[in-house]
């Protein structure tokens, strides 16, 4: 007999979600572009609608009817399918909590989000990892690994970190190849940066589909990362089965408040838009010119290849780059040791990461 109470099986295998750092020690001003937040901030009528709330001695609205209502609103869905939580994370743990458990296996992508595999661990599941092809995911690959112990695939679309993304009719493809008791969660966290003719986020599946959920967030367009605040809409016996799990007040008023005012706020969505696309491409263009390789991305951050040969790693980028006061992600945990992340940021940010990385190339010190 044990000695002192003991984790459940599986809960010890996990390791520990680690976010990009967002220090530099002996730099005046750091520039954090580690964490894919929008340069732009939230929407100023989100702050208005944040800063006037009220009323905190209160408990919120547990059923977020506002909020459902108001994201109902704008994509013209039904506001009962739609189910809110303290980010898309939170989101993520419930659903995998309502549908696997002990035995059960759940599927993702091989540099998909590292909080799937945590989610799954932590429901008692077993995590299969399909390969990617060319740092997309491969729909085939996913199929291959489906059994009858499947009960969840995860699709991030496009994916974080590798900002790739697989069009629609893929998306339908790999839907049509599940059995219908699989649970197939499509997480559209970046869904509005695409620029694409052929990307769909998912909702004409949820709407006509039985097994397909939906997962947004607030945290990086709308810029309310700091106020935990995601939304996921699915098929009404699925939003059942999750608000039966989900806590009573687990989103804040303020959070709530705010996310109506960025969800109507179309003004500052387009200009967040219209600065990622802009941006994205020139960092593109000036990285690929220093020699350095970069995955094609439809989010609103790069990934960026460096060389083996010492002195050019990526972990000496990282350094140097930290000299100077510019953060980016290592991305490691994901099994990609020899590339940074870096998120789109303002034009000062954006012209300083450039210049930074033709020195460090150049062999100049920071």
């Amino acid at each position: 007999m044990s000695t002192r109470p003991q984790p459940r099986p599986g809960v010890m295998q996990i390791d520990a979600y680690v976010p990009g750092k967002s220090k530099a020690a002996g730099v005046a001003k750091v520039h954090k572009l580690s964490s894919n937040e929008t340069p732009l901030g939230p929407s100023p009528k989100a702050m208005e609608a944040f800063r006037s709330f009220d009323h905190l001695e209160l408990y919120p609205d547990g059923a977020a009817t506002k909020l459902r209502e108001a994201i109902g609103a704008k994509y013209g869905l039904d506001p009962s399918r739609i189910i809110c939580g303290a980010g898309s994370d939170e989101l993520l743990a419930m659903i995998t909590h309502a549908y696997v458990g002990p035995g059960d296996e759940g599927i993702f992508t091989e540099h998909g989000f590292l909080v799937y595999r945590i989610a799954i661990l932590a429901a008692g599941g077993t995590p299969v990892v399909a390969p990617e092809k060319d740092l997309r995911t491969d729909v085939d690959a996913i199929l291959s690994r489906v059994t009858e112990k499947t009960k969840i695939v995860f699709l991030a679309n496009p994916n974080n970190p590798t900002g790739t993304y697989i069009p629609f009719d893929e998306v339908k493809r790999l839907h049509a190849g599940l059995p219908p008791h699989v649970v197939l969660v499509l997480d559209a966290a970046y869904a509005e940066y695409v620029r694409r003719n052929d990307y769909e986020s998912g909702l004409e599946l949820v709407a006509t589909s039985e097994n397909v959920v939906m997962t947004r967030t607030f945290s990086k367009i709308y810029g309310l990362a700091n106020l935990r605040l995601g939304w996921m809409v699915a098929p009404a016996h699925i939003a059942d089965a999750v608000n039966r799990i989900r806590g009573p007040f687990n989103v804040s008023g303020p959070a709530m408040a705010a996310g109506v005012a960025a969800i109507q706020d179309e003004a500052h969505l387009a200009k967040a838009i219209e600065h990622n696309e802009r941006w994205l491409a020139w960092l593109t263009r000036e990285i690929e010119a220093l020699g350095l390789t970069v995955t094609p991305s439809v989010g609103n951050f790069l990934m960026v290849h460096f060389p083996k040969e010492a002195g050019r790693t990526a972990q000496d980028a990282d350094a140097f780059l930290s000299g100077r006061g510019l953060i980016l992600r290592r991305i490691d945990a994901y099994g990609l040791p020899n590339a940074l992340r870096l998120t789109v940021g303002d034009e000062e940010a954006n012209g300083l990461v450039v210049a930074a990385l033709r020195d460090f190339l150049g062999g100049q010190h920071a």
